[in-house]
């Protein structure tokens, strides 16, 4: 039951349109106006786009060729991540102003805790309004927010009132937002899953609600259960401040399609070159490297091995990955290689974390309180 649950205070920040709105900050000019990061050229793809650039159905992961054709004033800029690096930390220190418990997801998100803040206020939709004023204040961009009793709602909430606008969900009324939510905003669902829910009548949190785990479990495996709690508000992740790094990767998309792995071979030691440096400057290393071979056709193929000892030098890493290379045979010609080193020395840390959690004491909050 969702009553015998601890509430937490989670909010949801997420910035809004984060490296387009960086860029037009940078430059004036771009404000207002049609922009995509990345995607230039024959071959590239669009790493994110302003909203000007969404009205004409232009977004991230879409080749440039495709959203010039959607917007034909569309101005592309270049990915700079020191910048956003920068800008993200910036922001990151305002986190830490109000609690100590911040869960960054990627450079433009990040979950806190607030049950207990540094500030002594019990409204987190208050402290929410604080944080994206002071995003906007002191670093010149719009934030989005969501604000809820657990991860899993608060992000969907944060969703809804983009851009630069805040939903809170409070506990009396998540199971009734669940019921009436479209299946396609429930995070984890994704096109393929959505499709193969609609064929079963699943359109809506209430028609998920009504199937039970069984059912679920038989027809979307280890998801069903997830899929199952979530809908009912049921989700007890907390919010974890020391995320561990979980893999280190580089890749890189060509100018033109490969067709042979002799062709590959220059490509792959620059690859290689790259994960050892963001090895070495992280100060980890790995034992499965994993090659990730994109064809021309857009299917994906990655290739695994996994060493008895960890590694970082790049002669390790690239000669591993030639072997994964000649694996098997090619399906078809490359358009992108890249690689990856898991399975990370930092994984001790993890459990050593995860170690200590359990001897932490959860603390109860009455279900209705201020949000």
């Amino acid at each position: 039951m969702l009553s015998d649950l601890p509430i937490r205070k989670i909010i949801h920040v997420d910035m809004d349109a984060f490296y387009a709105s960086v860029a037009q900050m940078d430059n004036p000019e771009l404000k207002g106006k049609a922009i995509a990061v990345g995607g230039g050229g024959d071959r590239g793809v669009i790493s994110a786009a302003s909203y000007e650039a969404r009205k004409f159905g232009v977004k991230s992961a879409m080749s440039g060729r495709l959203a010039i054709k959607l917007c034909p004033d569309l101005i592309f800029v270049r990915t700079d991540f020191e910048r956003y690096k920068e800008i993200s930390n910036r922001i990151r220190k305002i986190f830490f102003d109000y609690t100590d418990l911040v869960e960054p997801l990627s450079l433009d998100e990040a979950y806190l805790d607030v049950t207990e803040n540094k500030i002594g206020l019990p409204s987190a939709t208050l402290i929410a309004k604080k944080i994206r004023q002071r995003i906007f204040d002191e670093v010149g961009l719009t934030a989005s927010a969501g604000i809820s009793i657990n991860k899993f709602i608060a992000k969907v909430a944060s969703d809804y009132n983009k851009p630069n606008g805040q939903k809170t969900v409070n506990p009396e009324d998540v199971l009734q937002f669940l019921e009436d939510l479209d299946i396609r905003k429930f995070y984890g669902v994704g096109k393929v899953t959505a499709e193969k829910m609609y064929q079963k009548g699943i359109f809506t949190g209430k028609d998920l609600k009504s199937k039970s785990l069984e059912y679920l479990e038989t027809h979307f495996g280890k998801s069903g259960k997830y899929y199952y709690y979530v809908v009912r508000g049921i989700h007890t992740s907390e919010v974890k401040p020391n995320r561990i790094r979980k893999s280190l990767a580089a890749e890189r998309t060509f100018s033109e399609n490969l067709s042979s792995e002799i062709f590959m071979l220059e490509k792959l030691d620059h690859i290689a070159d790259e994960v050892a440096k963001r090895l070495a400057k992280s100060k980890v290393s790995g034992k499965t490297v994993t090659l990730k071979i994109k064809y021309s056709d857009f299917t994906l193929q990655t290739r695994s091995k996994t060493l008895p000892y960890f590694v970082s030098e790049k002669a390790i890493i690239l000669d591993t990955a030639k072997d994964l290379l000649y694996q098997e045979k090619l399906n078809n010609s490359v358009r992108l290689l890249g690689i990856s080193l898991s399975n990370l020395n930092t994984d001790k840390k993890a459990l050593a974390q995860k170690i200590a959690d359990k001897d932490k004491k959860t603390v109860s909050v009455q279900l209705k309180f201020e949000f």
